[in-house]
C-alpha cells in the first residue's frame, strides 16, 4: 500500500470502488453526486486521475471508457487513518480513544460482543508478545 491516505473525497470514492468492485468515472460520479451536490463530473474525473497517481486506484479500458478499481485494501486504509487519528488527537492514549467513540455513539449489544472478542484477541497477543524472552541474558 502506498505511504498515502486518502483525504476524505478520496475516502468516498474508494468507498465506492470497494463496495462495486469496479466502476467507471460516470458510475463514481453518480454514486458521489447526492452526497455532494456540487460535484462536477470533470471533478469527479480529476479525482480519480489525481487517486492513480498516488497509487490508490489503478483503471483499465472497458469500452469507450475507464473502469477505475482500487488498488488498496479497505482495512489497511482503515487501519492508517485510524491509529493516525489516534495519534494525532488523542497522543496514541488508546483508552481515551476509545471511551470517547463510546459516548459519541452508542454500541448495540451486538457490536459491544464484537469489540469483547477483539479486546480477548488483542489481550492474547500482548501477552504473548509480553512472554518472549528478551535477547542479551543468558
Amino acid at each position: 500500500m502506498p505511504d498515502v491516505s486518502p483525504t476524505a473525497r478520496e475516502l468516498e470514492a474508494l468507498k465506492v470502488l470497494w463496495r462495486l468492485g469496479r466502476a467507471t468515472v460516470r458510475e463514481i460520479y453518480r454514486e458521489l453526486k447526492p452526497r455532494d451536490g456540487e460535484l462536477a463530473y470533470t471533478t469527479a474525473l480529476s479525482l480519480l486521475q489525481t487517486m492513480e497517481q498516488k497509487g490508490l486506484v489503478g483503471h483499465e479500458s472497458a469500452g469507450k471508457a475507464y473502469a477505475y478499481f482500487a488498488k488498496v485494501r479497505r482495512d489497511s486504509v482503515f487501519r492508517r487513518l485510524a491509529g493516525g487519528f489516534l495519534d494525532q488527537v488523542f497522543d496514541g492514549a488508546m483508552g481515551e480513544y476509545v471511551a470517547r467513540a463510546l459516548q459519541a455513539k452508542p454500541p448495540s449489544v451486538g457490536e459491544l460482543e464484537e469489540l469483547e472478542a477483539m479486546i480477548a484477541e488483542a489481550k492474547k497477543r500482548a501477552q504473548a508478545r509480553d512472554d518472549k524472552p528478551k535477547g542479551g541474558t543468558r
